[in-house]
């Protein structure tokens, strides 16, 4: 049961749930426009008929079904060690996981961000991760949003980063949530695949 759960986007498991996801859609959208040909050829005889053709126009969708499902396996998805330490320091934070950014030059794995007060902090467990690149692109897209005044810092190093959201954490136990940091996630969950 756990494998057919929706994939909702910031949800720990998020990509390896859309990528089972996508890979049946891609595949029943395969054999059924397979099937509609095949049965177009069977029951004409000849290859040339209408159904060749909503067969051949039925490869449109899955193909690009297919260009997504190759997005989602090349996407790093979190993993469940970096969950559980992270579970311990984020009861007064809204955690978003699994958040996979692309662009034209580069795609960058975040495996945790979160946000308050306009603040957005995040950690990428990928080696090398271009964390200034990552900031640099995510300032842009939510700008091109909106929002001016934001605050991005991303790290690759977990110490670091678990100091970080245990001081943002302790802010937030201070004081109420922002409107402005929703719209910023949302901004945000619009930007990931």
């Amino acid at each position: 049961m756990h494998m057919f759960k929706r994939a909702v986007k910031g949800n720990f498991g998020y990509i390896s749930r859309k990528r089972l996801q996508t890979a049946i859609i891609t595949a029943v959208m395969f054999i059924i426009s397979v099937g509609i040909v095949v049965t177009g050829y069977i029951t004409t005889g000849t290859r040339r008929n209408l159904l060749t053709i909503v067969g051949i126009l039925g490869l449109l969708p899955a193909s690009k079904s297919l260009v997504s499902l190759i997005m989602l396996i090349r996407a790093v998805p979190s993993t469940k060690e970096l969950f559980d330490k992270i579970s311990l320091l984020d009861q007064n934070l809204i955690s978003m996981y699994d958040m996979y950014f692309t662009s034209y030059k580069k795609n960058y794995a975040v495996s945790h961000m979160t946000v308050y007060d306009s603040v957005i902090i995040g950690y990428s467990e990928v080696p090398g991760f271009d964390c200034k690149g990552c900031e640099e692109h995510i300032k842009t897209m939510l700008k091109q949003s909106g929002h001016g005044k934001i605050t991005v810092c991303l790290v690759d190093k977990l110490d670091d980063y678990l100091n970080m959201l245990s001081s943002l954490n302790d802010k937030a136990a201070c004081s109420d949530p922002k409107p402005t940091d929703d719209e910023i996630r949302i901004s945000l969950y619009e930007i990931i695949l």
